[in-house]
């Protein structure tokens, strides 16, 4: 009988998704800019404030989105629209947890696919990519499918919020 070395198991890989030290982190902070919120780069290994799902989510608190380099890009708009998602008066209370509403969360995804387009280096396809690597479940199996398809609801509660309307790159011209 040989011996067999014995070898720690590998530790699960986690989904190849883009991520915050993918892009210019000035792109990032320039987008968010334009819808009131302020980008806080959170050093790598830190805990990182206001995340909902601990590791390297994206955190929110009072309009502000924190990432550090190993944040996917897909968490940190999706936090971010989270709180674009609700009226500035709000902004101000939101720590770690945005919103139990289903209206909010599908509007909150389907915004954040929008802003993809925005963000150079990242783009809707591969967001759209990403989101389904990372376990966002739709109804109509992808993420691709849920915006072409099903997702008319989500935009319409964007195009009706108020405080949307006039923004510059506002919602008027991507919904």
């Amino acid at each position: 009988m040989s011996a067999v070395p014995l070898v720690p198991p590998a530790a699960p890989e986690e989904p190849a998704v883009l991520r915050l030290r993918d892009v210019r982190e000035a792109d990032v902070a320039g987008l968010l800019a334009r819808y009131g919120l302020r980008f806080v780069r959170v050093e790598d290994g830190a805990p990182i404030p206001g995340s909902f799902w601990g590791e390297s989510e994206a955190g929110i608190i009072a309009g502000a989105v924190y990432a550090r380099g190993d944040t996917p890009l897909h968490s940190l708009l999706h936090e971010a629209c989270h709180m674009i998602v609700l009226p500035p008066e709000v902004r101000l209370r939101i720590h770690t947890n945005a919103t139990d509403s289903v209206f909010e969360e599908d509007a909150t995804c389907y915004l954040q696919l929008l802003l993809a387009n925005l963000l150079p280096g990242f783009g809707i396809d591969r967001a759209f990519a990403d989101m389904d690597a990372w376990g966002y479940t739709f109804r109509l199996g992808s993420a691709r499918a849920w915006f072409e398809r099903d997702a008319e609801d989500a935009a319409q509660f964007l195009r009706e919020l108020p405080h949307l309307r006039g923004l510059p790159g506002g919602m008027r011209e991507t919904i």
